[in-house]
């Protein structure tokens, strides 16, 4: 395996990228969401794609303006749809055997890669916890606190709790309720769960159960009725960082790059 640090352009600024050299035709186009530089949380980007590399698929990685080593403002990933482009222009430029692009981000960048991936000329998407809801006073979203004290109220612990501490049983539902009637679709949430809707099979989702921008991003789509192909991993890491998580992600990431 050969990894190589290069330069591109994107509307006037440098943008570093990292690709893992690898004889395979399928690639595999890695976005990294938030602040979040090229190498990932704790490198786990950085080491997967080492391990695919291996295994014979290029990988390529970029830190998009203002972030990491590229230079230019950070606009956040709703502004990021020249880098994405510049980034697969610069993967096949490099990578002249890659005929079939896979796109593969975590949070906002699954949902930079859900509305430009297509334009970006990726064949498929692999969408980790698309980012759909808006969190309120950096609260977690709306589904996730529900579906946190809806999973406390199934314990006898919990009731128990309550009733030590006068906590009225009545007030706490019509709490749920309320937090249930904010949970309307923005234009963040139409806009991206349209957009994955448009890749139909091209596009696979892969949820952490116990994350809360992944339970917002399920409840989401259940109300809107799109249900594309999931793959669920059962950890709370938003990230992917608890014991076997990188196991079970590159594993899902594989079944994609193996897909005809």
């Amino acid at each position: 395996m050969n990894r190589r640090h290069l330069t591109f352009e994107c509307a006037g600024e440098t943008l570093l990228g990292t690709i893992d050299e690898a004889p395979g035709t399928t690639g595999l186009l890695i976005v990294t969401g938030g602040n979040e530089i090229r190498a990932g949380a704790h490198r786990a980007m950085a080491m997967l794609a080492a391990r695919l590399a291996s295994a014979g698929t290029p990988v390529f990685r970029y830190d998009r303006r203002g972030v990491g080593d590229s230079s230019g403002s950070n606009r956040t990933f709703s502004n990021a749809s020249e880098d994405l482009l510049a980034a697969a222009a610069t993967f096949r430029a490099v990578a002249p055997q890659v005929s079939r692009l896979i796109g593969f981000g975590n949070c906002d960048a699954a949902t930079s890669l859900a509305w430009w991936g297509n334009e970006a000329g990726c064949n498929s998407v692999v969408l980790a916890n698309p980012w759909v809801v808006e969190s309120a006073a950096n609260l977690p979203p709306p589904a996730a606190i529900k579906a946190h004290y809806l999973a406390q109220l199934q314990s006898p612990a919990a009731w128990k709790r309550i009733a030590t501490r006068g906590l009225s049983p009545a007030k706490l539902l019509r709490g749920l309720k309320k937090i249930a009637a904010r949970e309307e679709a923005t234009d963040l949430t139409s806009r991206t769960l349209e957009a994955i809707a448009r890749w139909g099979d091209r596009a696979t989702v892969i949820l952490a159960r116990g994350d809360g921008t992944a339970i917002a991003y399920a409840d989401a789509a259940r109300r809107a009725g799109i249900f594309p192909r999931t793959i669920t991993i059962d950890t709370g890491s938003h990230s992917f960082a608890r014991p076997g998580d990188a196991v079970a992600l590159e594993r899902a990431i594989r079944s994609v790059l193996s897909a005809p």
